[in-house]
């Protein structure tokens, strides 16, 4: 089941570019495991080898459950394990300018949520994260992102029926399934009419 969603405030850190791909988020040698646990801890990795700088790095940082970045998030390979590579390491949210469709996809299915914000904005909260510590909270009820003093930042566009089942902790069977009383209601009073003689049984 899917978790359920309505609101998250977290410490929110920044990684300034585009393009951010799958291998990035999860390097190609770290998948050789059949189980879906274990990959967090190798998130960015190549990025935080080779910059001691890298967000990941910084102590402060060390709780960030909201991650910010540029255009085309997630683009490259279709691999799963991106999505939960970030979401093992504590990742709840990604603010970016755009997403690649498969990984939005693949963040659908398993509760990481995805916001798309204006460039500017985008540009804005990126120099705020680096700068001093940034909180905060993304309501899915509202479809809005606010600071910690809780001043308005940006409103966000969803997918009705993606955000209908994370309000309600459902997942695509368990919505096709809360349906099964009315469908099942239906059929018998379609049976008995038809028994009678009416709608498809008249002559």
């Amino acid at each position: 089941m899917i978790k359920k969603f309505i609101e998250h405030t977290g410490l929110a850190a920044g990684l300034a570019r585009d393009n951010v791909d799958t291998d990035m988020i999860i390097p190609a040698r770290y998948l050789t495991s059949t189980s879906r646990e274990g990959y967090g801890k190798n998130l960015f990795k190549e990025l935080r080898e080779k910059d001691p700088d890298f967000f990941l790095n910084q102590e402060r940082l060390g709780e960030a459950s909201i991650l910010i970045s540029g255009r085309n998030f997630g683009c490259g390979s279709s691999r799963e394990h991106a999505v939960w590579a970030l979401m093992q390491a504590g990742f709840r949210v990604i603010i970016a300018e755009s997403f690649a469709d498969i990984f939005k996809s693949n963040s659908e299915r398993n509760g990481l949520i995805l916001v798309s914000l204006q460039r500017e904005i985008i540009r804005e909260l990126l120099e705020r994260a680096a700068a001093s510590e940034l909180v905060l909270t993304v309501n899915l009820e509202k479809l809005s992102v606010s600071d910690r003093q809780g001043n308005l930042i940006s409103t966000f566009e969803y997918d009705p029926f993606r955000r209908y089942c994370l309000l309600n902790e459902l997942d695509d069977l368990d919505y096709l399934l809360s349906f099964k009383a009315e469908l099942m209601k239906f059929r018998t009073e379609r049976a008995e009419k038809l028994f009678l003689g009416g709608e498809d049984g008249e002559s």
